[in-house]
Order: C-alpha cells, then structure tokens, then sequence
C-alpha cells in the first residue's frame, strides 16, 4: 500500500512520520508540500502529521486546514482513502470538518510532554485491527491543546457508532478530554485523528513497539 506525508511550514514530526511508515513499510512515503491541489490515485494512506503548523497562530490547525492540500484530502477522504492525523495532524482534520469536535487547552494549561497508557476502545477498524479488544498500550504524548471536547449530542453519537477508537487509561488522561478520549475515526472508518505519538514507538531503539500495529494496520500488513 503507498502512503503520502502532507508536509506543512511550521510541522516537526514530518521526519519522525517518514521514518516510521518506511521501517513499517519498506518503502517511502511521497511527500506532499501544502500548496498541491491533487494526490495520486495510487495513493491509499495519507498521515498529517504533528507539530506546530503555521505557529498554531489562530487556533492549532485552524491556517493549515485551509490549504488547498486539504481539498485534495478531503477529497480522497470520501472515496475512502486512509487518512491519519496525529497531535496537529489531529488538530487539523477537525479544523477541515473530517471529524467531529474540537481540541481545547490541555486542562492543566500547561504543555504536556511524557508517556500516557492507551486502552485500545474498538479493535475493529482498519487502523486498529492490529491490536486486542482493550489492549493497554505504552504511548508518548507532546501537546498542549489536546483536549478532546464536543457537544453532548454528538459525543453520545460517537460512542453509540464506535467510533473512539483510542481512550487514555484514567490515571494517565494528559489534557482532561471528555471521556479520556485519546483518538477517534470518522463515521466511515477510514479517517483517524489521535493526540498521541504512536510513531515514536515502533522498534527497540525506541524503547517498545507498542505504535507499530497502528501503521501495519493501517498499511494493510494486518489480516483483516
């Protein structure tokens, strides 16, 4: 499966992203500069990743969802593409309207730097089947508006549908988000946008693995 990185002024994960998806993968991912109106067709994964896009001038995300690569997203989105967004990546999809919800300052209104524990909250989609129903999972966070919030009627909606995909485990919820969600996926099933860093814990080097199912999932190296 061939992934592409969106590459944005102001991203600091981009490299981070580009290695992982070529150890997982084998290959390289194409990169993609902000100001391209089209992707490839072969392309089946396309990952934004985190950082600090446009300086987070605004609100994070809010600059970089309005470049014309994230019509050519949106548009490979809803003929059912992958598409990942991590901590900004995140940030961004819900500034594009491809998730539902919001991402406010960290309750503590402080930078979080450190490892979370993730539960694994549905074990079935395609970024996720990898892993157990309710496997905890090692994961670092670096974020300081990475708290999850969204009106009742839609939050009762992504629980009724499944669509958190990834919850902090209680004692370890960094920024205060509604329900200790840590990522969810579009009602489709095929965009994910999460606060955590699975990339940064794929191999041995890294001190554990536990982000690597996510992207041999979402490549399609996981038997579904």
């Amino acid at each position: 499966m061939k992934a592409a990185v969106i590459l944005l002024p102001g991203l600091n994960r981009d490299r981070d992203m580009i290695a992982a998806l070529t150890h997982v993968s084998g290959q390289a991912p194409l990169t993609i500069w902000q100001t391209e109106t089209s992707i490839p067709d072969d392309i089946e994964l396309i990952v934004i990743p985190g950082g600090f896009s446009y300086g987070d001038y605004l609100r994070c995300g809010a600059i970089a969802a309005r470049m014309p690569v994230m019509q050519a997203v949106r548009e490979k989105a809803e003929k059912g593409t992958r598409v990942i967004g991590v901590c900004n990546g995140f940030q961004i999809l819900l500034e594009a309207g491809l998730l539902p919800g919001a991402l406010m300052r960290n309750a503590s209104l402080k930078f979080v730097c450190r490892e979370v524990r993730l539960e694994v909250a549905n074990a079935s989609t395609v970024f996720t089947r990898g892993y157990t129903q309710g496997q905890i999972l090692r994961c670092p966070v670096a974020h300081h508006d990475g708290n999850y919030f969204t009106d009742a009627d839609t939050l009762a909606d992504l629980e009724a549908n499944n669509q958190v995909a990834f919850r902090y485990t209680a004692e370890t919820n960094p920024n205060g988000s509604l329900n200790n969600i840590a990522g969810i996926v579009n009602r489709a099933g095929n965009v994910l946008g999460m606060m955590p860093h699975p990339e940064n814990l794929i191999e041995a080097a890294h001190g554990g693995s536990d982000g690597r199912a996510l992207f041999e999932s979402a490549l399609g190296l996981v038997d579904a």
